[in-house]
Formats: C-alpha cells, structure tokens, sequence
C-alpha cells in the first residue's frame, strides 16, 4: 500500500514537473533594441511595449529590452531584423531609405509644418501605407512612433543663417537624402552609425551632429557640444520593425496583440518626445548650451532651393505637395 502511495506521488510530481516544463517552454523570447539610452523617448517606447507584449499574450511572449545601441547601431540592428537573428527593432527611419527606398520622400528637410502635421501625415492613409511597403523586404512595419524634429548643434560657433554652417564637419544619419540636403548648406557631411556619435564630438573627429532635443538630451550631447541651433530643419520619425517571418508565424490574436503593443508603445514614445521639447531649452541652457532660437528658417529654405528642385523631380512635386497639404 505504501508503496502504491509512493508510486501515485511520484508520478504526481513527474506531471507537474513535465507539465512546468511544458508551460515555460511555451514562453517565446524575443529581442528588440535601440541605439539611445534606457531613460529617452526610445527608451520609453520599448519598455511600454514589452511591458503590453507579455500582457496582451498572457505571459506566452516576452520581449527583452536592449539600449544604447547593445545590439549594433540603427543600421545593423534593421539588418538583423531583416535576416531574422533579431525580431525586433524600434530605429529612426535615417537609415531605412537603404532597404525600404519609398520611405526617402520623408525626410525631406521643411517637409512637415510641426509634429501634429507629421503625425496625421503618418497615422493617416499615406503613412499607413507606407507601412506596407516593407513586407516585401522582410521586415513588418509595427507602427510609426517618434524622434521628433531635428536640430543642430556644433562645437564651433552659433548657427543663425545657413552661412554660418559653410565648412563646419557635422556627423549625418546614413540617409541619402540627409546627406544631399547638407551638402546643399555647405556642410562637411560624415556619416556614421549613432554609437559612435559622442566620441567622434569628444575627440573633435567632427564639430557638431543634428538630432531632436530627445535624443541631444539623452546622449549628453551637452558634454560635448556648445552651441544649439533649433532649425528643426527635418522631421524624424521613428518605426517598430519585426521581422516578417516571425511576426507571419503568429496566430491571428497574437499578430493583433503585436500591433496594438506596438501602437501604444508609439503613444508613450510621442508623449516623451513632447515632454522633453517642452523642456529641453531650458534644461540644455542650465547644463551651459548656448541655445539660438530665433533661427531665420526662412533663409535656410532659400538656401535649400536648388536641392528642393532635385527633391521634387525625385520624388514628384505633386506628392510633396499631397503630404504638405494635409489638414
């Protein structure tokens, strides 16, 4: 009798550690990553949306947070989502021209009048389709979350006109169009991946780099850098790319579930982005910045007249004017 006892426990406890064991490999763990700090707008949109993944999947999906560029910077962390090594990436759109070419047309400089243009520009029919052009390429294009606008900062001298920018070595996102808009100001464009951004200034490899207020806040650009110029010359948009194999491999709940996450997570993100513009100026001021404000934005447009003509032959007049427009 005992031992007919011993046996029914025994066999109670190989279920339970069989049926433990079933229930923890049922747990799929994904990674995603971004190349700024845990405690930035990025930062924020990653945590929110692993934080949703693991509760809209009841614990079925987990989402490992990487920062600082842990995993490679922009370019290389869309690479592996695309060769599948990675699931998961929330980056800047600089680099996504490279592998989605229908994507340029937004980074034209003076494209988006402020962000609640840009954002009904990208949450609207236009953006939402542009978000199906990377299926072919790979990639599920999650959701549009933010940068915000960009600006310029430099180590050099105050930037006021577009002349002030003539022979100054500024660090540029790998973006093709970036790079022509620049060239057309007079600058010395470099590209380089973002991680290596705060030595490159530091060692004084380059004299300046153009980011939103987020991202020079985050990155301690102020350490480096003494002049601030708000040109907010280029709206930069952020995207949550998965790669398409393993988001096609999920239920239809769970491809729901990833959206959503992915659509809250932008929330959190935008919602960051707005915080740090409402007070970046001041607290960049307060860490020693030099921060010009009155930028004559008007005078930069002229400047940009001839690379804006190539810009509309690329991309044609009339759909800049479409994005323009919206309303």
């Amino acid at each position: 009798m005992k031992l007919s006892k011993l046996l029914i426990s025994m066999g109670l406890a190989t279920g339970l550690a069989f049926g433990f064991l079933a229930s923890a490999s049922a747990q799929t763990t994904m990674k995603i990553s971004i190349s700024t700090s845990k405690n930035s707008h990025q930062g924020v949109g990653i945590d929110v949306f692993a934080t949703e993944i693991e509760k809209r999947t009841a614990g079925r999906y987990k989402v490992q947070t990487f920062y600082d560029g842990s995993l490679g910077g922009e370019r290389e962390s869309i690479e592996a989502v695309q060769l599948g090594t990675q699931e998961l990436t929330l980056t800047s759109t600089g680099p996504v021209p490279n592998f989605v070419p229908e994507t340029k047309i937004i980074d034209v400089p003076f494209l988006f009048r402020d962000k609640a243009h840009a954002r009904m520009v990208l949450d609207g029919p236009f953006g939402q389709d542009l978000l199906t052009k990377f299926d072919a390429k790979g990639f599920k294009a999650l959701a549009w979350a933010e940068n915000g606008f960009r600006h310029m900062t430099n180590s050099k001298r105050d930037v006021k006109v577009p002349e002030d920018l003539k022979g100054l070595k500024m660090r540029t996102m790998e973006n093709p169009v970036h790079i022509a808009a620049y060239k057309g100001l007079g600058i010395v464009t470099t590209p380089m991946a973002f991680p290596e951004v705060f030595t490159a200034l530091q060692q004084g490899t380059v004299d300046g780099q153009e980011n939103p207020l987020s991202v020079i806040m985050a990155s301690k650009f102020d350490q480096v850098q003494k002049h601030l110029s708000l040109t907010g010359h280029v709206y930069s948009p952020c995207l949550i790319l998965m790669n398409k194999a393993s988001f096609d491999k999920l239920s239809a709940a769970d491809k729901t579930a990833f959206i959503e996450s992915a659509r809250e997570a932008a929330k959190a993100n935008r919602a960051r982005v707005d915080s740090d513009d409402a007070k970046g100026v001041t607290e960049l001021r307060a860490k020693g910045m030099t921060v010009i404000d009155n930028v004559d934005k008007a005078k930069f447009v002229a400047a940009l007249a001839p690379v804006n003509a190539e810009f509309e032959k690329q991309f044609g007049k009339a759909n800049l004017d479409a994005i323009r427009n919206v309303k």
